[in-house]
């Protein structure tokens, strides 16, 4: 035989030029594969990286803004659990894309993960105003057994439909910041030009006799410093972040009792999230439910901190009574509440879901 008869060392430059010639293929073939979006490769590598977007000022793991010392802790923890194997990237201050556009895109799987306050998506989603419903939740410890009670499954369920995972849930009480004039009781908006920080507040504080303004929390300052706002309800964190003390010379103080309280959970994409392994979905879904007690915790220390912030200011500050937040409780329920309800089923069933829980 020919073949049988060829010298080993042409046997063996054969069998190397095979072997080259199969790596060559190997690698136009992974090639190809990538560029077409093969499921396991293309994806995969994607997926390997998140991006975490949030409007909230830059810090660090120990410093600043617990919703940004958050997203970085998660970060931090996620590659420490994988292994390096999956990375997250944190973009503060709509630095990665516009406030508004985050919810929106994390549908689409444009972004990965995002950390904003779900009221944001009210004009896409009508079921997401529930996040900011006046007097609806007045404590953190309300906020918190939304998760597991029927109102919190029936709100996962409606962002999932929608393309949006909640991996930590967080909320966060808020109150007034004005520079003329407190803020506490409803007699007190007539005539003052507020942010509420979503349709529902807005509707609550226009029945008090307030003119309402809309625009994101990253926007108060620049606004209130104008002239073109009055007062301004965002959280306690907001009130510290973005030095509203400088501007403002009355706070009333979400430390004891508000009709402000806020959800605004950490979420990821349902598209992004599915190309991560089962592993890689587990430890994002561990790290973020164990950063809730770490939220909850620096949430109401910014309570008490920013009551000193705004003391240290030369602002007066004052606590919300029982009788106050019964009125605007009153005012909101015959405004916010039955609009939401009537917008449609979902909304009714989730309205009548948190009531439980009153």
């Amino acid at each position: 035989m020919v073949r049988g008869n060829q010298p080993p060392d042409m046997r063996r430059g054969h069998k190397e030029t095979a072997m080259h010639t199969t790596r060559r293929q190997m690698l136009a073939l992974t090639a190809s594969g990538l560029a077409a979006g093969w499921p396991g490769l293309g994806q995969a590598q994607a997926a390997a990286n998140l991006k975490i977007s949030h409007q909230f000022p830059s810090g660090s793991l120990t410093e600043g803004d617990f919703r940004d010392r958050l997203c970085r802790r998660f970060a931090a923890e996620v590659e420490k659990r994988t292994g390096g194997a999956l990375k997250a990237a944190v973009y503060p201050g709509s630095s990665l894309m516009k406030t508004n556009a985050q919810f929106s895109s994390m549908r689409k799987g444009a972004l990965d993960m995002s950390l904003v306050p779900l009221s944001y998506a009210g004009g896409e989603v009508p079921e997401t105003n529930i996040g900011l419903m006046p007097a609806l939740v007045p404590s953190y410890e309300q906020g918190a057994a939304w998760k597991t009670a029927e109102v919190g499954k029936l709100l996962s369920k409606t962002l999932e439909d929608k393309g949006v995972l909640i991996v930590s849930w967080v909320w966060q009480a808020g109150g007034v910041a004005s520079r003329a004039r407190p803020l506490v009781a409803p007699e007190d908006a007539k005539g003052l030009k507020v942010r509420g920080g979503s349709r529902e507040m807005d509707m609550m504080l226009k029945a008090a006799g307030a003119s309402v303004i809309t625009l994101p929390s990253n926007e108060i300052y620049a606004a209130m410093q104008t002239g073109a706002m009055d007062a301004a309800m965002t959280s306690s964190t907001s009130f510290i972040s973005f030095k509203l003390e400088e501007i403002a010379k009355h706070l009333t103080s979400g430390r004891q009792r508000t009709y402000w309280f806020m959800f605004e959970p950490l979420m990821v994409s349902k598209e992004v999230f599915g190309k991560l392994n089962k592993a890689q979905q587990d430890v994002v879904m561990g790290v973020g439910a164990e950063l809730e007690t770490f939220a909850r915790d620096a949430a109401k220390a910014d309570d008490r901190q920013a009551v000193e912030v705004y003391q240290k200011a030369g602002a007066k500050v004052y606590d919300m009574s029982d009788a106050q937040l019964r009125a605007w409780q009153t005012i909101a329920r015959d405004t916010a509440w039955k609009d939401f309800a009537e917008k449609n089923e979902s909304c009714a069933g989730l309205m009548k879901a948190a009531q439980k829980l009153l």
